[in-house]
C-alpha cells in the first residue's frame, strides 16, 4: 500500500486487511486502514546527528523514550490539574530516581539489555487530552518556565521547544537473535551519565 506518511517520512506499508479496516472505520467514524511497516521495502533512519546506524518504523524520531515517574510527579505538583503519563507517551517509565535524573543518562540497563541516551526529547502535542482529543495550554505553558531551550540549552540555537524525557536507542539493535522482553517491575540500572550539569532555576 503506497501513500503512507508519518511526519516528514512517506512510503509504502503492508495492509492488515479488510476486517481491521472496518473496525477502525466504524470506531473512528471515518474511512481508515491499519497498516504495518514493511521492513523489506522501507527504511526510516534515526537522525545521524544523534545516533548513527539506527532505524525506526512508525516512531516519530527514535525507537525509545524513557521518562521517570519522579519527573511526572514534579511537573504535576506545579499544575492546577495533573496530567497522566500518556500525554508524553514513553515506551519505558522508571521509578525510584530523582526528578529529571533521566536527562543525564548516557547508558542504562534493563534486564541485561543496554540502552544509550541520545538526546533530550523535544515535546510535541502534550497539550492534547488523549481521552477527549481536546487541546489546552498545559502542560506546555508550565514546561516553558523550566524545561525550555532557554533553560536547558542556553548556548544552543533557540527553537522555542520544551523537553521532557530522554530519547534512546537499544545498543544491541544490530545483532540478530531472539527478541528480548522487558516487563513491568524489572530492575533498572543507570551505568553512565553525560558529563553535563544542568542548573535548573524555577521561577513561577
Amino acid at each position: 500500500m503506497d501513500g503512507v506518511s508519518v511526519w516528514e517520512w512517506s512510503g509504502s506499508a503492508l495492509d492488515e486487511g479488510a476486517e481491521a479496516a472496518t473496525w477502525f472505520s466504524t470506531h473512528l467514524g471515518k474511512p481508515s486502514q491499519l497498516v504495518r511497516f514493511s521492513e523489506v521495502k522501507e527504511m526510516k533512519v534515526v537522525d545521524p546527528n544523534y545516533a548513527q546506524g539506527y532505524n525506526v518504523m512508525f516512531s516519530d524520531g527514535y525507537p525509545y523514550l524513557v521518562l521517570s515517574q519522579g519527573s511526572l510527579n514534579a511537573l504535576n505538583s506545579l499544575l492546577k490539574e495533573p496530567v497522566p503519563v500518556n500525554r508524553f507517551r514513553p515506551n519505558v517509565l522508571v521509578d525510584g530516581c530523582e526528578p529529571f535524573a533521566e536527562d543525564l543518562w548516557k547508558e542504562i540497563r534493563i534486564n541485561k539489555l543496554t540502552f544509550e541516551g541520545v538526546k533530550l526529547c523535544s515535546r510535541c502535542a502534550p497539550t492534547i487530552n488523549q481521552e477527549t482529543a481536546l487541546g489546552g495550554s498545559e502542560p506546555t505553558e508550565t514546561l516553558l518556565k523550566f524545561r525550555s531551550d532557554k533553560t536547558l540549552r542556553p548556548n544552543k540555537k533557540q527553537q522555542g521547544k520544551v523537553y521532557f524525557g530522554q530519547n534512546m536507542v537499544y545498543s544491541d539493535a544490530h545483532s540478530r537473535g531472539k527478541g528480548k522482553i522487558v516487563k513491568v517491575g524489572i530492575l533498572f540500572m543507570s551505568l553512565r551519565l553525560f558529563l553535563l550539569v544542568l542548573k535548573l532555576q524555577l521561577e513561577l
